[in-house]
């Protein structure tokens, strides 16, 4: 499949990995590259060292494009740009913060860069600095989210009417129906993460895949309303912490005393802090990242067809 976001990416699907800090390193990162898609690593949390470590495993194991993702408001964040490009990667993600404040070192070295935004008005933006696409962020998404809260049904078609360059949704996508539905919207790609967690390669405790497997629909609860809105699986750690309305979250997670990222040592299904997407109540199985890609792509072209059916005219069938 070939369109704006594959050929600026240089990738064979329209699949981008999901960054989850202390997961996503060298080897899944890779994995995602071999099966079509882009790879990334999270340079969240990761010492320079540490970045360039994975870094070096991810080329070791493929010689597909993948990248780094770079939250912008972290001390680290121009080291790790520059890693990216001693590294000789080709494109890179940005979040959290102004993309202007990079653009100009992404551009000379000639880089491509998508940066992710939950809002029109964040998109463009980061369209006006210069970004070559944007991944929209919705309130359904795993992970760090928008705080206005506003899911990709809503908003991936109104960033499709606003920007010139290409969207890819992140957030809600587990098979093949919510690609389908993502590229409806008016998306061009789709960043899937939680149901990476649950694939063979995610090197995650297998208490966290198992979570991931029992969820249902409500089975996530958002931290951090006023701070860094974060949706992870709902369990003892997460409910001592708080939901959104409770005014002792609005401190960022990073300091929430022994409560801990589920990558770190030290962790059970109880007091982990565990990323996880509303799509968790979706999955039922656990696969390996070189089938669930092609997978997903495979069935969209089907239902692609069979919807086509549905909503063609009968009485246009003979023509």
């Amino acid at each position: 499949m070939k369109n704006r976001v594959t050929e600026i990416l240089g990738i064979d699907l329209p699949l981008i990995l999901g960054p989850m800090r202390l997961i996503t390193l060298g080897e899944v990162a890779a994995a995602f590259s071999n099966s079509g898609g882009f790879g990334q690593i999270a340079a969240s949390g990761l010492s320079t060292d540490r970045l360039r470590s994975e870094l070096k495993k991810a080329k070791e194991l493929t010689t597909k494009p993948f990248g780094v993702n770079i939250p912008i408001y972290r001390p680290n964040a121009y080291d790790a740009l520059e890693i990216a490009v001693e590294t000789g990667l080709k494109a890179v993600t940005t979040c959290a913060g102004d993309p202007a404040k990079l653009i100009g070192r992404i551009k000379e070295a000639g880089l491509k860069v998508f940066h992710k935004a939950a809002t029109v008005k964040m998109a463009k933006k980061a369209e006006a600095a210069g970004v070559d696409g944007i991944i929209a962020t919705g309130f359904e998404a795993g992970g760090h989210v928008g705080r206005e809260w506003v899911t990709n049904f809503c908003l991936i078609p109104q960033l499709s009417d606003a920007l010139k360059i290409p969207i890819v949704s992140a957030g809600g996508v587990a098979d093949a129906r919510g690609l389908l539905a993502a590229f409806a919207l008016g998306a061009e790609g789709v960043e899937i993460g939680t149901v990476i967690l649950s694939t063979r390669e995610c090197q995650v405790p297998d208490f966290f895949k198992q979570l991931i497997l029992d969820a249902g629909s409500d089975s996530t609860i958002l931290l951090g309303k006023k701070a860094m809105p974060m949706r992870v699986l709902r369990n003892k750690a997460a409910e001592s912490i708080g939901g959104p309305d409770k005014s002792k979250e609005d401190r960022k997670l990073d300091s929430q005393g022994d409560k801990k990222y589920v990558a770190e040592e030290g962790v059970d299904a109880d007091n982990a802090i565990m990323p996880c997407g509303q799509i968790s109540g979706l999955i039922r199985e656990i696969k390996s990242v070189k089938e669930l890609l092609p997978e997903m792509m495979e069935k969209a072209q089907i239902l692609s067809s069979q919807l086509r059916d549905v909503f063609q005219d009968k009485n246009d069938s003979g023509r």
